[in-house]
């Protein structure tokens, strides 16, 4: 089996300045060798020779772009959320505002571009007490981004009015969250997940309407 930890770069394979530009597509080939070897092997098993042969490139050629396994973990992260951001074709704010909170939910869903992603996640947080750091590279490339997407959302809908101006915010996003991790773990479907938390929810975040004076 091959060895978890990678040598570090030599003058060989470190990367170097000038030289020819680089290829966009040689680079996405080796962004999704590495997402799959993520999910296939772990982070800790995965070896950067592996990933050079899948992406069919030679290891001084990987080393030129990235230094180290991290450095190239990092990158591969933020591309699967970036794709999943470029997929989105519906303009929240053209939304009625239960529409919108229904859509800001959906684009929660780690799996949204890639169907492996709750795995991917699964071994990023294996990996808290070997490499912690890795916990950190999911938070601020995976998980924020889509939390604050719906807490920007409900902050638009308090200013129109649409929703009480009294809710927690950050709470209600980390349950629509949590939602899709535990229709995971119970084997359950996903595909219905935003209509049936936004059915449970809108009741109690949606602002009063005014009552109807009556006329004597």
């Amino acid at each position: 089996m091959a060895s978890a930890r990678e040598p570090e770069p030599t003058a060989e394979t470190a990367p170097k300045p000038g030289g020819r530009p680089r290829d966009a597509a040689l680079d996405e080939a080796i962004i999704l060798a590495t997402r799959e070897r993520l999910v296939r092997d772990g982070y800790s098993l995965m070896t950067i020779g592996d990933i050079a042969a899948d992406a069919h490139v030679s290891r001084p050629t990987l080393y030129r772009r990235w230094r180290t396994k991290f450095e190239l973990v990092v990158d591969a992260l933020d591309y699967g959320f970036r794709k999943q951001r470029n997929s989105y074709t519906v303009d929240l704010t053209g939304l009625a505002p239960r529409e919108a909170f229904t859509e800001a939910v959906r684009r929660l869903d780690p799996a949204y571009f890639n169907p492996d992603a709750m795995v991917l996640m699964g071994n990023f947080a294996g990996e808290a007490i070997r490499t912690p750091e890795l916990l950190g590279i999911l938070r601020e490339h995976a998980v924020e981004p889509r939390v604050a997407l719906v807490e920007d959302v409900l902050s638009r809908l308090q200013e129109s009015g649409a929703v009480s101006a009294e809710i927690d915010k950050h709470t209600i996003a980390t349950l629509c969250f949590g939602s899709y991790f535990a229709a995971f773990y119970r084997g359950e479907s996903r595909a219905g997940i935003p209509e049936a938390v936004v059915s449970v929810l809108w009741p109690a975040i949606a602002a009063a309407k005014p009552a109807r004076s009556r006329r004597g």
